[in-house]
């Protein structure tokens, strides 16, 4: 009796742990409307200056990533996605980082290295002004990484993950999910 009793405690702690991860949210949600927000630019075209990538970027397909530290998955992930921007030049995908730090100066030098280290060379990695991001995307204050996915005016991917939940599979998933915005 005591046994079965064990097992279905660790089975509905299980279940609910399991429900607590996919309720997990973070970032504009398939649906939403991704509006204009200014980060700076470290090592796009516009180095130095305060932009709109979402402006500019406007109904294109993009692929938008917010981390808060350039971990060695985040470098992984940035360094597929680029790579996938500049093989889709003809369908238009685009993407940028966001590197989300209440010290965005601080982290101009580590974005350039990432930048030169990995040869990102299609992606703009940016800082934002706090690491609370833009209010109206809502990315939660436990989300290391968020990734959104929109094309035209419509979010139609997210992805959301705590503190070492990005790994080799979650990349893969994420470079599939480009197929959703470009088609």
């Amino acid at each position: 009796m005591k046994t079965l009793l064990c097992t279905i405690a660790i089975a509905v702690m299980a279940s609910v742990s399991m429900a607590a991860e996919s309720e997990f949210k973070s970032g504009l949600q398939v649906g939403d409307y991704p509006g204009a927000f200014y980060v700076t630019d470290v090592t796009g075209p516009s180095a130095g200056e305060p932009l709109c990538y979402r402006c500019q970027y406007s109904s294109r397909p993009v692929v938008s990533i917010f981390a808060r530290a350039m971990t060695d998955e985040v470098k992984q992930l940035v360094k597929e996605i680029d790579e996938l921007v500049g093989k889709k030049r003809d369908e238009r995908l685009a993407a940028f980082v966001v590197l989300l730090t209440d010290e965005p100066r601080e982290q101009t030098s580590t974005l350039k290295s990432v930048a030169k280290q990995e040869k990102i060379a299609h992606t703009p990695l940016t800082t934002y002004k706090s690491a609370a991001g833009p209010g109206k995307y809502r990315i939660h204050k436990n989300a290391d990484v968020t990734v959104m996915m929109w094309v035209e005016n419509d979010v139609k991917v997210n992805h959301a993950y705590t503190k070492g939940q990005l790994d080799t599979s979650a990349i893969k998933q994420i470079v599939s999910d480009t197929t959703t915005i470009l088609n």
